[in-house]
């Protein structure tokens, strides 16, 4: 197909390059410390799919006349979005995922490419699962067998562009308010050891108006709580004890919410899941009130409230890579006013 006379949607992009477990091993093996059950083989034949991937890619994008450069997904930093009118991941959903985290104001759109896409029955019907497969790629727009008709799609204005609920997660402790970066997929909110009970109290955010000259009596509202200087009542609040929550958007609710017993959500929805692991329910839980004790969405508007219980904790944004440590006492507000992501979906 000829694109003459076509305007380009884009000017400047950054291809977002992931690294494989190939160079990932190959560098602990320089160090004497690469695992002995690692399958070279396997690895390098992955490894040699995704650098195709990413050389025809680059190639395409000279055809285009395209300015482009071009990142590590690990080196990945705010820096390299200056001037970026579209971000391209290039590996699979993982580094879809890494790379949206840096588009936290949802300005910039983002396209992923699957370099090493399962396409035989051998890559679908695996006997030992392990890091060494190829990449699912739900996340990503086309894969590395038809990106050519998908990049000038997007290049020329013919992809569809939707946006994706994101996850906003606030957590303050005693001396500070910290804001992470938008979820796409879920969160998992757990003690550091999978064997350790989580234990935090549970409950729903309701907006207060209160003057701050004139205490309000704690009798009045229950517990009062502050997020970023404004005053919120805890209310229907409950203690669990449990393996952790995992918390996700429609867009994570056929991931890890999935296979743990989750409800599948529409694409389009706005609303959040949460699903508390192994919950320990106490005898005396009163279950009267607007949202399931286990398992249930979060609407528009409505504001989740944690207070961590235990010792230590951590949340997981998105998978493993991305963390952030909690302490006893520490608060969580979830919703999901975080701005959307823009992002191609799959032709």
């Amino acid at each position: 197909m000829s694109h003459i006379g076509l305007t380009p949607r884009f000017r400047n992009l950054l291809v977002v390059i992931k690294q494989t477990a190939y160079e990932e091993y190959s560098q602990l093996k320089l160090r004497g410390q690469a695992p002995k059950a690692v399958r070279w083989k396997r690895l390098e034949s992955r490894f040699q799919a995704h650098k195709q991937c990413v050389n025809d890619l680059l190639e395409i994008l000279r055809q285009h006349d395209v300015n482009f450069s071009c990142v590590n997904r690990v080196e990945l930093d705010r820096q390299h979005l200056a001037d970026v009118d579209l971000v391209v991941a290039v590996g699979g959903d993982g580094t879809v995922l890494s790379s949206s985290h840096f588009l936290d104001h949802g300005t910039i759109p983002l396209m992923g490419i699957n370099s090493d896409p399962m396409v035989t029955l051998e890559d679908r019907s695996v006997k030992k699962k392990s890091d060494e497969r190829r990449s699912h790629g739900a996340l990503c727009m086309c894969t590395a067998r038809d990106m050519e008709e998908g990049f000038a799609a997007v290049f020329y204005g013919a992809g569809k562009l939707v946006s994706r609920t994101r996850i906003h997660c606030t957590v303050k402790s005693t001396f500070s308010e910290t804001r992470l970066v938008p979820a796409l997929n879920d969160l998992l909110i757990a003690s550091l050891s999978p064997a350790a009970v989580s234990r935090f109290r549970m409950g729903w955010l309701q907006p207060l108006h209160i003057d701050d000259q004139k205490p309000t009596p704690s009798s009045q509202y229950g517990t009062i709580t502050r997020f970023q200087g404004r005053a919120y009542d805890v209310t229907n609040s409950i203690n669990v004890w449990s393996s952790g929550m995992w918390l996700s958007t429609a867009t994570g609710s056929t991931a890890a919410m999935a296979a743990a017993g989750g409800k599948s959500m529409d694409p389009d929805s706005s609303k959040l899941q949460y699903l508390i692991r192994e919950h320990m329910v106490e005898s005396n839980v009163d279950t009267s009130g607007d949202h399931d004790i286990h398992n249930d969405l979060i609407d528009h508007g409505e504001k989740m409230h944690l207070r961590w219980n235990s010792h230590k904790g951590r949340i997981f944004i998105d998978g493993s890579h991305l963390t952030h440590n909690l302490e006893l006492g520490d608060e969580i507000l979830l919703d999901n006013n975080a701005p959307p992501l823009k992002v191609f979906e799959k032709l």
